[in-house]
């Protein structure tokens, strides 16, 4: 008899309980403002081509949320903002599309990459988020390039800052965008000459 009551008391707490924090109501997402026109072929008979790695990142970095720089050596993150896909897959896409659309080369996967090596762009996105002291959107990546029939690496740091109203999840995204796709394209411009 006892076991009955025990069950149908717990009945109401069910609802209550959550194994994961609650997603926010929309997700952040990078969108090139340089991309390849639809329909173009591209062959890497034809044209130098490029792999383009995935960025390797430091911890703040390798999590869906949007860190923000609260103190030199403190780091917060902002409310209710969550990326769609990590942050260094988003950057990682969008220097594709933008080395893709501004240089010629045929951007490979690293899988495709194999049958046909050609450059080799890595390097570690050290920062993918706001400043809260300067009121900015930072993106900061150091990039490391090995040319088409070259073996030595080249190595330069580029960094974007675009001033944002607040620290929030709208200004976060729009911040964001504008500095990755700077970045994006003085890598691809770099890459080209």
């Amino acid at each position: 008899m006892k076991t009955p009551l025990i069950l149908i008391a717990m009945l109401p707490l069910a609802g209550c309980i959550s194994f994961g924090a609650k997603p926010p109501p929309t997700l952040l997402t990078l969108t090139s403002a340089s991309s390849v026109p639809v329909g173009q072929n591209q062959d890497s008979a034809t044209a130098k081509s490029i792999t383009i790695q995935v960025p390797v990142v430091p911890q703040s970095l390798a999590t869906a949320r949007v860190p923000v720089q609260a103190t030199p050596t403190s780091i917060a993150y902002v409310t209710d903002a969550q990326w769609a896909e990590p942050p260094a897959r988003l950057f990682s896409r969008l220097v594709s599309d933008t080395v893709a659309a501004r240089t010629g080369l045929v951007v490979l996967s690293t899988a495709q990459s194999i049958g046909d090596p050609g450059g080799l762009l890595g390097g570690e996105l050290r920062s993918f988020g706001l400043d809260a002291t300067t009121r900015e959107a930072v993106v900061t990546f150091d990039a490391s390039l090995t040319r088409v029939g070259k073996t030595t690496v080249e190595k330069r740091r580029f960094e974007a800052r675009v001033p944002v109203s607040a620290i929030d999840a709208p200004s976060a995204a729009a911040g964001i965008n504008q500095a990755a796709n700077q970045v994006a394209t003085e890598v691809a411009d770099w890459i080209g000459r």
